[in-house]
């Protein structure tokens, strides 16, 4: 990340008074309190512009994740999800820019796409997995307009938090190599294989490892918007090899690398307002309130660890790492929920990538707004993302996770009462496919070896109360056939 060099920078401090370079006095200078920030209109500009380029990925890979069938066998149209995808992303960014005034962008988190796809739709309907995004978007509105979601956070311990941050970067990652045909379920052996045979097959595959290794190198050198490079370096070799390669040679998942007709067109709005609330009978409450929680984990733990990160490069916290104002950008990050699942694009959540724009010398909601007017320019260019094979995208899904294993360093591995929890939360939910089995065995152990220790008070009241509640969704199966409940 590009470091910033503004000076002076402001703080939450020198945000009325004190020298700093007056970015001007005009409306749009005082209401985002742009020269108090130290900052000016065209870095602003800048570091909207170079936010937008660093998760504009979002608009390929959402739709990828959620491009699978519901429980009556249904597909979202593409088209449909990157205009959701859009859209929600607009709205969002544009109410933390103008409402939370912070260089804090939003957009469809991955975390949550992945339970929605793999979790949530195969029991039910696509409008009624949506129904539930909304849902769990109200659910953290409440915590955080309550003040409950910041109790819960420090009731949690600081390593399962990284734990679970960790297991859904793994997640994501299974479900890249899965999409790209890198890892294949197998017909005998292993659970899985190399490919559909032990070994790699198709141009596409080969596609796909070239666009991973891009990304990574582009990295490796510090290049800014790395994945978004890489994702159109990919995509130009996708559409050599089609081309090229000899009839039928080349299979592409999502459809050939071809531009057909006008790179411009009308939105698509056929998933907005899709959302059912119900018909969720079949499942059982127990097993309704486990999706509404699992979703809830999923878009809970990076939000906030995220705004305040992002908030401190940019010199807005005061010296006690808080950030003022802080009620309402959480606020907007758990309407994103609501949002998301209203647009059909799944929970929108605050993107880490909104340190770029910082680096290039954001500090305030102005950079917030460019990127939400970017995200709405895109409404008109969906035949320009459709280019992009499945198999391209995917590579950027294996590198998020990659980022988001970095937590890692974070745990302390010496401690049996901190590694075996993390580690059953980190692994268990890419081999099981679920996020809340790897969150529900961590806690499980976390609190098992505390008490096993004679230190059952350490994890405190809220963790015991989650022991209890995961122990059930584990047991669930055999409770109801002792039952009798089908």
């Amino acid at each position: 990340m590009t470091q910033p060099s503004v000076e002076p920078r402001g703080t939450a401090q020198d945000a009325g008074t004190g020298p700093r370079r007056c970015a001007g006095t005009s409306r749009l200078d005082r209401y985002f309190r742009i020269g108090a920030r130290g900052s000016t209109v065209g870095r602003e500009v800048r570091g909207g512009v170079t936010t937008f380029m660093a998760m504009s990925y979002i608009l390929l890979l959402n739709p990828l994740i959620l491009s699978g069938p519901d429980a009556a066998g249904n597909r979202l149209g593409h088209a449909g999800l990157i205009t959701a995808t859009a859209l929600a992303a607009a709205v969002c960014t544009l109410l933390m820019g103008l409402v939370g005034r912070v260089p804090l962008a939003l957009a469809a988190g991955l975390g949550v796409s992945g339970v929605l796809s793999t979790q949530v739709a195969p029991h039910m309907t696509w409008p009624q997995a949506m129904g539930m995004c909304v849902l769990y978007g109200a659910v953290i509105v409440l915590l955080a307009v309550t003040g409950l979601r910041e109790l819960i956070m420090n009731a949690i311990p600081l390593a399962l938090k990284h734990a679970i941050t960790m297991g859904i970067g793994m997640f994501i990652a299974l479900i890249g190599l899965v999409k790209a045909g890198f890892v294949h379920a197998s017909k005998g052996g292993g659970p899985v294989t190399l490919g559909p045979a032990g070994e790699l097959a198709g141009w596409p595959v080969l596609v796909f490892c070239v666009t991973l290794l891009a990304v990574l190198m582009l990295q490796a050198r510090d290049v800014p918007g790395a994945i978004l490079i890489g994702i159109v370096v990919g995509t130009v070799l996708a559409v050599v090899v089609n081309a090229a390669a000899a009839p039928g040679a080349a299979a592409w998942r999502s459809g050939a690398p071809e531009l057909k007709g006008s790179a411009v067109s009308v939105p698509d709005f056929s998933l907005l307002g899709h959302v059912e609330f119900g018909g969720w009978g079949s499942l059982g409450v127990m097993s309704v309130g486990m999706i509404v929680f699992t979703l809830v984990l999923a878009g809970f733990f990076d939000a906030m660890a995220t705004i305040i990160g992002v908030a401190t490069e940019a010199r807005l916290t005061d010296e006690r790492g808080r950030l003022p104002g802080l009620s309402r950008a959480l606020f907007i990050d758990g309407a994103g929920g609501a949002i998301g699942g209203v647009a059909g694009a799944s929970g929108q959540t605050v993107f880490i990538e909104s340190a770029t724009g910082v680096g290039e010398g954001a500090r305030t909601g102005l950079s917030s707004v460019v990127t939400g007017l970017l995200f709405t320019a895109c409404l008109f260019f969906t035949p320009l993302t459709r280019i992009v094979p499945g198999e391209v995208a995917a590579a950027a899904l294996v590198v998020i996770g990659a980022m988001m294993m970095s937590n890692a360093r974070h745990v302390d591995w010496s401690d049996r009462a901190i590694a075996v929890p993390a580690f059953l939360t980190v692994v268990l939910m890419p081999f099981t496919y679920s996020i809340t089995a790897g969150v529900g065995a961590g806690v499980i152990a976390y609190t098992a070896i505390k008490a096993a220790q004679g230190r059952w008070r350490e994890p405190g009241v809220f963790m015991w109360l989650l022991t209890a509640v995961f122990t059930g969704y584990f047991a669930l199966h055999p409770i109801e056939s002792w039952l009798g409940v089908k």
